[in-house]
């Protein structure tokens, strides 16, 4: 099994990160289900969007976050909120979008990422979906890749930075 397909599987299985110096750490990725885990969810965000790379000033968040076919999941590594992705549909054809992917800079040097893809994934495609778009900075492309994204058309400016338009295409379950 190459190292990206035994990522991605233990990403699927429940995901370990680990922190510098600490160890592995399991970490639960889920959909938010309570107000004080959508805030846990928004301070991550926050902390790697606004603070750490100043793609946007105060607060990351837009009128996506308060559309209820936003679902917004939450990654835990032992009681600390470690990482966010959100996830919604486009349009009533099965496309998807995930966007908003945060890791904690603690917590990127271990599956935490691809775990939350692959719930992005998973349950975009268990709703219905049929493809998931997403626009990638352009030095996580390979990540992505590893874990079965394309690349769709040239690299382009999105919120100030260069990303990738990606693409991957979703098992429909329950349809």
């Amino acid at each position: 099994m190459s190292a990206a397909a035994s990522a991605s599987a233990r990403a699927r299985s429940g995901a370990a990160a680990s922190a510098p110096g600490a160890g592995p750490v399991v970490a639960a990725c889920r959909l938010v289900r309570t107000p004080a885990d959508l805030a846990r969810h928004f301070a991550v965000r926050r902390a790697v969007f606004v603070t750490e790379q100043a793609l946007f000033a105060g607060d990351d968040r837009d009128v996506r976050d308060d559309d209820p076919a936003t679902l917004h999941a939450l990654a835990v590594a032992g009681r600390r909120a470690a990482g966010a992705v959100r996830l919604y549909p486009l349009d009533d054809d099965g496309l998807w979008k995930g966007d908003r992917l945060a890791v904690l800079r603690a917590f990127r040097h271990g599956l935490l990422g691809a775990a939350l893809v692959e719930l992005a994934v998973r349950t975009a495609g268990e709703r219905g979906g049929a493809r998931m778009a997403a626009m990638i900075q352009l030095p996580n492309v390979r990540f992505f890749e590893a874990l079965g994204w394309q690349r769709v058309g040239a690299p382009r400016a999105f919120h100030g930075r260069d990303h990738q338009p990606m693409e991957i295409a979703l098992s429909r379950r329950g349809r």
